[in-house]
């Protein structure tokens, strides 16, 4: 068995400067994509990742991570964060979770069902929440 291929934090810093994407970095180094993601994380050259343990505080089973609630959580998140999606998914997540503020609902989720709407806490809403959070910093902007 050969050695294993390594990459040059140097050289990968300049061709990620250069704007090679990661397959390219891939083929030139003749490692995974993931090795190269790996590589750029250790480098310090990665996006540092967003955290939407607030908005998802739940252990989403794999079919509900990709639900409409689950999503437009998550896309709030990534709003309060600083990084809002594209203009039509961050609408969609606004005015679902208005829908639910207004109407006094909330979000709750279960491993076996997934998410369903239920009435809202009476100190307040987690949806509510995180709403809040996202349209403070869509504010600042």
């Amino acid at each position: 068995m050969g050695r294993r291929p390594t990459v040059d934090r140097g050289e990968l810093a300049r061709l990620v400067a250069e704007g090679m994407n990661v397959q390219e970095l891939a083929a030139h180094f003749g490692v995974s994509e993931s090795g190269v993601l790996q590589a750029k994380r250790a480098a310090g050259l990665a996006k540092p990742m967003l955290d939407h343990s607030r908005a998802l505080p739940w252990k989403l089973e794999r079919g509900h991570a990709q639900s409409g609630p689950a999503t437009n959580l998550r896309n709030l998140s990534a709003a309060a964060q600083g990084k809002p999606p594209a203009a039509e998914r961050l609408n969609t997540a606004l005015r679902w979770a208005q829908r639910l503020v207004d109407a006094g609902l909330d979000v709750d989720y279960d491993s076996v069902s997934g998410f369903r709407e239920v009435a809202a806490a009476p100190g307040g809403s987690h949806v509510a929440v995180v709403l809040e959070s996202a349209r403070k910093a869509l504010e600042g902007r």
